[in-house]
């Protein structure tokens, strides 16, 4: 058994707490399906978290840190009753709270003990909260990814945004570069699809400010989705619900009040890792886009028939290198023959 299979096979013997958050329960709801299937895929069990609740999110630690502390250490009270002792978290607003509400309970004990008097179950710091993207990544890994692809999507061209929290503060997140994240880039990579540079992979998108700064997030908006055109990309693989519905929802907005004629589709990288692994378009959530992805998926084949395409293509090229090669021995026989003269 090769070592990409015995990684698969074990991973398929391990669970996760899975803990989708709100957002996925709803507005993302398409995030959280096609995490679903390309888990089942790599033979990783999410497991459901019983009587979860919302994390605080953004809004609770504005008003209160213990409170909010509370509101996120609830959940990982549940879990940590459960017979698994990490949570995977797609949301990376929800995750960041998960982990800080973690780091501030196993590092100042008062700290703790006032969290644990709002909660019926106490938190005793024995869960590993990390971010779907860092599982998929680190614990799958990329020969894994790889081996299960059963179709090529030959016309995809992206640009991996990561958002401005999936990776910070590194401290908290402590997972890949904060500056110049690569694991969404890798994974996709894996896939066979092609990954272009760039350079706004976590520039803020300014999306938790939608409503009061308007013009601040349209101008935001419009300087990622430039770039990304700018760099040959006809897409955005994108890993938080935030940054999804920002720049997906808003491109239309964008357009009218930047002079822009913007019409990229913003995909979950779980989409594109389903698509690479034969699921349709409706199992993944693809009719929620509001920008149409249809037109990147038209010649999406299987692997198989690819690679023999591109064999084809290969050996093809090859004969008129040959026919000239060999139409030119006699020329340079005779240029040889001058020169001995």
């Amino acid at each position: 058994m090769n070592a990409s299979r015995k990684r698969l096979k074990d991973m398929a013997e391990k669970e996760y707490a899975y803990y989708s958050g709100c957002s996925l329960e709803g507005t993302a709801k398409e995030y959280d399906t096609s995490l679903r299937l390309v888990m089942e895929t790599l033979g990783v069990k999410l497991a459901e978290i019983p009587d979860w609740s919302c994390c605080g999110s953004t809004p609770a630690h504005t008003v209160d840190h213990v409170f909010a502390a509370a509101l996120a250490a609830r959940n990982l009270a549940i879990i940590e009753k459960m017979n698994t002792h990490t949570v995977t978290v797609p949301c990376p607003s929800c995750l960041t709270v998960l982990k800080k509400a973690h780091i501030g309970m196993t590092t100042d004990e008062s700290f703790k003990n006032e969290v644990n008097e709002l909660l019926d179950e106490p938190y005793e710091g024995k869960v590993t909260a990390k971010s779907s993207l860092q599982v998929i990544y680190e614990d799958i890994g990329l020969e894994a990814i790889a081996d299960r692809v059963t179709h090529a999507l030959p016309d995809l061209k992206v640009v991996a945004y990561y958002g401005c929290i999936l990776n910070r503060p590194p401290d908290v997140a402590q997972f890949d570069d904060p500056e110049n994240p690569v694991a969404m880039d890798k994974v996709i990579s894996a896939l066979g699809v092609e990954v272009l540079d760039y350079a706004f992979k976590t520039e803020c998108c300014g999306a938790a400010f939608g409503v009061p700064k308007r013009s601040m997030v349209n101008e935001l908006t419009y300087k990622i989705i430039s770039m990304a055109v700018d760099s040959g990309a006809n897409c955005i693989a994108v890993a938080c619900p935030l940054c999804q519905q920002n720049l997906d929802l808003r491109q239309e907005q964008v357009n009218r009040t930047m002079g822009a004629s913007f019409n990229i589709p913003i995909l979950y990288f779980t989409q594109i890792m389903g698509l690479a692994y034969g699921y349709s378009p409706e199992e993944l959530g693809m009719d929620m886009l509001v920008v149409s992805a249809d037109h990147l998926m038209r010649n999406r084949v299987p692997i198989a028939e690819y690679r023999a395409m591109k064999e084809a293509e290969a050996a093809a090229a090859k004969k008129p290198a040959k026919a000239k090669a060999i139409k030119e021995e006699p020329k340079e026989a005779e240029a040889a023959k001058t020169e001995e003269n």
